[in-house]
């Protein structure tokens, strides 16, 4: 991996990342006395929530062995090792895209990473554009399925037994504890919490009204670049995996304003409150 922040065109053998991933964890093990047990990955917008850890520690990503720093927006690229509650965890303050030239093995180190601090569940997090009729900008959308739209995976190439099975079965990816602990959690806090289709597709463009009516068609609810391939690498490691979309636009052509990455990023910003209220709810009670 590129130490100075981009990717490699040619990526790493499997088995080199995962010991890289290895190396990185016990550095992080010297590091601090945090033990993590829950992972928790930021999309765009979201990344204040890693400031509201109790004992809490950063470590920036430029400062860690192997790990590409994003270069997007809303993604400060640290990790964090903290507590909620008497929970301990690992949060990952940004993430890296196949759109930014990364490998799909890049794009997951980071969950490879978390799996080798000792993470059994994780929770993926992401900025979406809604495409259903009653998922307003600025909703929270539990994944209860998605479509892998990227032509990508990151468990291609020559098969590596610490991946994890080499066929992993994918009819209940989001079904966990953890998902429903979250759903519990809005209710109690009588905040409205949608379940649906997330679609990732490559990007960085959005997406044309006529794709927007295909994802429609193919039953999609929500659409965005990211998310997917972790959550194929995290259950193929045995992880539990939840996920959830902020929905911080209109996708193309279900609006007349024009799509702009600042919108996202200031949606996602006032729905991270929200976010953070069911965390600080329902992780305490894992």
């Amino acid at each position: 991996m590129d130490r100075s922040g981009g990717c490699l065109l040619t990526p790493l053998a499997a088995g080199l990342e995962l010991d890289k991933a290895a190396e990185v964890a016990a550095r992080l093990h010297q590091s601090s006395t945090v033990r993590p047990l829950l992972g928790i990955v930021l999309g765009s917008g979201l990344a204040a929530y890693a400031e509201s850890l109790e004992e809490a520690r950063s470590f920036p990503f430029g400062e860690l062995p192997h790990f590409v720093r994003p270069r997007v927006a809303g993604h400060p690229g640290s990790l964090w090792l903290g507590r909620r509650g008497s929970v301990p965890v690992a949060v990952l303050q940004g993430r890296v895209h196949l759109y930014e030239g990364c490998s799909p093995s890049q794009v997951v180190f980071g969950v490879r990473v978390l799996r080798a601090l000792g993470v059994r569940g994780l929770l993926l997090t992401n900025a979406a554009g809604g495409i259903r009729d009653d998922l307003p900008k600025g909703a929270l959308m539990r994944i209860g399925d998605h479509l892998n739209l990227t032509g990508q995976s990151p468990l291609r190439g020559d098969n590596d037994g610490r991946l994890g099975v080499r066929f992993p079965d994918l009819s209940e990816v989001y079904e966990s504890g953890l998902g429903q602990a979250m759903e519990a959690a809005a209710k109690e806090a009588g905040l409205p919490l949608a379940s649906g289709v997330y679609a990732q597709v490559l990007g960085p463009a959005f997406e044309t009204p006529a794709e927007v009516r295909m994802l429609r068609t193919l039953g999609a609810d929500a659409v965005g670049m990211s998310t997917v391939l972790e959550a194929i690498q995290a259950r193929a490691l045995g992880l539990e995996v939840a996920g959830f979309s902020c929905l911080t636009n209109w996708a193309a052509g279900l609006n007349a304003a024009p799509l702009a990455h600042a919108e996202v990023m200031e949606t996602g910003a006032r729905a991270a409150a929200s976010l953070a209220d069911l965390l600080a709810r329902a992780i305490p009670s894992l």
